[in-house]
């Protein structure tokens, strides 16, 4: 049996989505993607969107700079990484480059040579060069860029 969407009133969608944007960084994306499930008109949607932004609830670049220092800090992401998952959310790529300028690389890559110290000591392989590239996946995978990976590499053995 489908569930039909709930239909709201646009001063309560409103109400609703400033309080989120109170609580938590969002971008014009999430904010949409949450209004689309009310049902709403596309009208209505860019009308309560634009008021959002008027008010200062919704700021792209507040929340691309939010994303990467939490990314960074917590879940220990490269630049590749995060880059794709900004992307994923309609950030559009001068936003991204801004939000990364107030970013040194050395604060994008802090966490990779304590993170590929930890991970070499459990990785299996039957050789070196097999261990190796497990990690350089590993790191890869993580969204690192290979010279940062290749540099920290020198310093494992």
């Amino acid at each position: 049996m489908e569930e039909k969407p709930k239909q709201i009133s646009e001063a309560k969608a409103f109400s609703r989505m400033s309080h989120l944007c109170a609580k938590k960084e969002c971008c014009v994306y999430d904010i949409e993607t949450k209004l689309n499930r009310f049902d709403l008109d596309t009208e209505i949607i860019e009308r309560i969107i634009n008021q959002l932004k008027k008010e200062k609830y919704i700021d792209e670049l507040r929340f691309t700079k939010s994303f990467i220092h939490d990314k960074v800090r917590f879940n220990k992401w490269g630049k590749i990484k995060i880059e794709y998952a900004l992307r994923q959310k309609r950030i559009s790529e001068s936003t991204i480059s801004e939000a990364f300028s107030n970013f040194s690389d050395e604060e994008l890559t802090h966490s990779l040579q304590d993170l590929m110290q930890a991970k070499w000591k459990t990785i299996k392989g039957s050789s070196i060069y097999e261990r190796q590239n497990k990690l350089i996946r590993f790191a890869m995978s993580r969204g690192f860029e290979m010279k940062d990976i290749l540099y920290c590499m020198k310093k494992i053995k």
